[in-house]
């Protein structure tokens, strides 16, 4: 792909949107009464994400070829800095190993939209910020979700989060991924696909990653996978590594020492979903919950890790 310009939000998102599952394959899905019923959710959602994160360092070509992979739990994208490449979609860890993915040091995890759009704007701000390709997991959205929404749990994600592991049963039921990559951690089970995907890459021997960075409800997945692991002593290996927490500040296992919390100085959103026994390290001036450099008051990823790199260095990232 030539040098990728800035296109802007509307742009990026409408690219999206138009290559959105036909009814036609909708049909031919898997499970095609599954997917129509998601599929206004998800359009939603992809909106939701070009508010909450900076679109425009997508390329429109981009979003057009991540719009099948819009909200699909537990893909993973390669996302390289601005300028350097299109990013690569990876369904499953091994097509992600193949791709490349074995020599990232940088994982991210959006969690606003559950959106890849979203998850592949907030990536690439902190690939640009250490001009290195980033590893990013998509969150999704799906049954799960739709029905711990109606309670709040968009709003409150930081309180009812156990209410949407109830229902992924359900979830792995209609789309077929009964625990299918549940790793040798008994505790992960019940857990979202999204924490059982990053379990599994945090304990497949080909990936070594050196930062883990997340924004919003994303955080919570990383604290999740950690405590699983924790839990069944299968994280030794990680006892160094690095981890950003934008926009939410959740509690991870206190093994974990390399540890920054960031949230915007007018962010009550992120407050709200945050632990309150964790001292924010990081607070952006007049900056809120989003990070879309398009509106007021937004959070500035790249920005803040830059100057996190600049100032902590190998403290931050291996």
């Amino acid at each position: 792909m030539a040098q990728l310009s800035t296109p802007g939000t509307p742009l990026v998102l409408a690219s999206a949107q138009l290559k959105r599952n036909t009814p036609a394959e909708v049909a031919q899905a898997k499970t095609p009464w599954r997917e129509a019923s998601l599929e206004f959710w998800r359009r939603r959602n992809a909106v939701l994400d070009a508010i909450f994160y900076d679109l425009k360092v997508i390329h429109p070509l981009e979003a057009a070829a991540l719009a099948p992979w819009l909200a699909r739990e537990g893909a993973l994208l390669i996302v390289p800095p601005s300028g350097a490449g299109a990013l690569t979609m990876c369904p499953h860890i091994d097509d992600f190993a193949r791709a490349g993915g074995a020599g990232l040091r940088i994982l991210a995890v959006a969690g606003v939209g559950s959106s890849a759009l979203g998850t592949a704007a907030f990536a690439r701000n902190v690939a640009d910020a250490f001009n290195e390709p980033v590893a990013a997991l998509v969150s999704g959205y799906g049954l799960a979700d739709l029905l711990t929404e109606a309670a709040g749990g968009w709003f409150w994600f930081g309180a009812l989060n156990r209410m949407r592991h109830a229902f992924e049963q359900l979830d792995d039921f209609t789309r077929g991924t009964v625990f299918d990559l549940t790793p040798d951690v008994p505790n992960v089970a019940r857990a979202s696909l999204d924490t059982r995907t990053l379990c599994a890459l945090l304990t497949d021997e080909r990936f070594r990653f050196g930062l883990l960075t997340g924004h919003s409800k994303g955080n919570l997945v990383i604290s999740e996978a950690l405590y699983a692991l924790r839990a069944a002593e299968a994280d030794e290996h990680l006892a160094d590594v690095g981890i950003v927490t934008i926009s939410a500040a959740i509690a991870m296992p206190p093994r974990y020492r390399k540890i920054v919390d960031v949230i915007g100085e007018v962010d009550w959103f992120g407050a709200l979903n945050s632990n309150v026994a964790i001292g924010v390290e990081y607070r952006p001036k007049q900056a809120w919950h989003h990070t879309n450099t398009e509106l007021a008051y937004h959070l500035p990823v790249r920005e803040v890790m830059s100057n996190l790199r600049r100032e902590r260095g190998s403290a931050l990232l291996q």
